[in-house]
């Protein structure tokens, strides 16, 4: 009774809490979208609500003066493999049974330090171990919420197929945990996977849809038995999931692009994509993105062709663009990755951000929310003290839904505090395994008698 008696009482500053008013003054916002001003962003019931160079304070907002600071969109990252125990599965070829929503970690550190480097969404994606893997989750960086409070909810679903060394790799004994030889061992035989996958989806759609007519004619019918492989596949026919293909050759983009015209799906992105600069009229013409590296180069054998220009040249023939990390400690400056573009390319400072921003919320289909500063869209914006696409500018604040998730100074300041606390910890632990080392003294009725003693 005590304890519901003090969750009544706690309530009105929940609800306080939730119902937050901000107001950012005085920075340079850069909305990606609609230019820059030199203004206030108002934020209220996590939305923005009003974005502009004169803004109307309401009263009792909370107001947080950003002179001389730098506000953008929270970045976007399409590509990252944080916050999941495990990411592949490597036993079979196609593994689209699996989703990696079922195996996200939210005590993952990965999640604040993304948030110090300015991140808030992040599309987390199955490994490459298969030429179709398992679904994946787009997660915003709610750091300190459970794993279903991370979810992105409303976000259209997804699922990792991949092409390439790392499936075929994975057909070698030994390859990504496969036990033994593993089906495919050769680029054809990852095409020929995929395909046979389909068809199969195919024929488990035609099922379900032969059984849907029966009930509609008022038939008796047996409904098919599911298939939890095939069903994610259907998805993908009926264009209600994405595909993000993990690919590097321009041969083998275009095989992925036929084989998708042949089924009728469309690629939603092209993942690292090294050669798309080979093929970008093609991945134009298909209405795929392209989500790359900016600068990665050699590090296998089919990254050798790899170029800076690649991101810029793509942009410049109709392919919509964005940069991811597929790493932990890239996804930390995407910023100064985005600025490459402007030397590697050309790029402009709107088209460089935009790699990073809007680009890929249009690639997984949550530009509605997310990505640039308009009004209506959820506040997550990033506050730099100097311009993001400067190589000495930090992150100062992260909002995420209105609520700050990132503080600089704050973190600053609560080191030592911390440290102090750890230590404590680390200390009573080291006093606790000294006490349970200690053999203890053996009782008088436990004592060793005397050889040959009279008893």
């Amino acid at each position: 009774m005590r304890r519901v008696a003090t969750l009544l009482l706690l309530f009105p500053l929940l609800a306080a809490a939730a119902g937050t008013t901000t107001v950012i003054q005085n920075a340079t916002v850069l909305t990606v979208t609609r230019g820059t001003y030199h203004g206030s962003i108002l934020i209220r019931d996590g939305k923005i609500a009003e974005a502009g160079e004169k803004v109307q304070v309401p009263e009792g907002a909370r107001v947080i003066d950003a002179t001389g600071q730098y506000v953008m969109p929270g970045i976007i990252d399409c590509h990252s493999h944080i916050a999941a125990d495990s990411i592949n599965e490597g036993a079979v070829a196609v593994s689209s049974m699996v989703g990696i929503e079922d195996v996200i970690n939210p005590d993952d550190i990965d999640i604040y330090r993304a948030l110090a480097g300015g991140v808030t969404t992040a599309n987390i994606l199955h490994g490459s171990a298969n030429p179709i893997g398992g679904k994946c989750t787009v997660m915003k960086m709610r750091w300190g919420k459970d794993a279903q409070g991370l979810v992105f909810e409303g976000a259209m679903p997804g699922i990792k197929f991949a092409l390439g060394e790392n499936p075929k790799r994975s057909g070698s004994p030994g390859g990504f945990g496969a036990p033994g030889l593993r089906y495919p061992a050769s680029r054809m035989g990852v095409e020929d996977v995929i395909r046979e996958a389909f068809t199969q989806a195919r024929a488990y759609q035609q099922e379900w849809r032969d059984y849907q007519a029966k009930l509609d004619r008022h038939e008796q019918a047996i409904p098919p038995r599911r298939d939890l492989k095939l069903e994610p596949l259907v998805e993908v026919l009926e264009g209600k999931r994405y595909v993000h293909a993990h690919c590097y050759r321009a041969d083998e983009i275009l095989m992925l692009l036929r084989v998708a015209d042949d089924f009728g799906f469309k690629v939603r992105t092209l993942q690292h994509v090294l050669e798309g600069y080979k093929v970008a009229k093609e991945i134009a013409a298909h209405g795929t993105g392209a989500s790359t590296f900016s600068d990665w180069w050699a590090y296998k054998a089919e990254a050798y062709d790899a170029i800076p220009y690649n991101a810029a040249i793509m942009v410049r023939k109709g392919v919509l663009v964005s940069l991811n990390s597929d790493s932990a400690e890239l996804m930390r400056h995407l910023n100064t990755e985005a600025a490459k573009t402007m030397k590697y390319g050309g790029l402009n400072e709107t088209e460089a951000l935009s790699l990073i921003t809007i680009n890929p919320a249009r690639q997984m289909g949550i530009e509605q929310r997310v990505g640039s500063i308009e009004p209506g869209k959820d506040a997550d914006l990033t506050i730099f003290d100097q311009h993001p696409l400067s190589n000495y500018a930090k992150v100062e604040r992260v909002f995420i839904d209105g609520e700050l998730y990132f503080d600089r100074q704050k973190d600053l300041e609560e080191r030592a505090t911390k440290e102090a606390r750890k230590k404590a910890l680390l200390d009573k632990l080291k006093a606790q395994e000294k006490k349970d080392t200690k053999k203890p003294e053996p009782s008088a009725d436990k004592k060793e008698e005397t050889p040959g003693a009279v008893q």
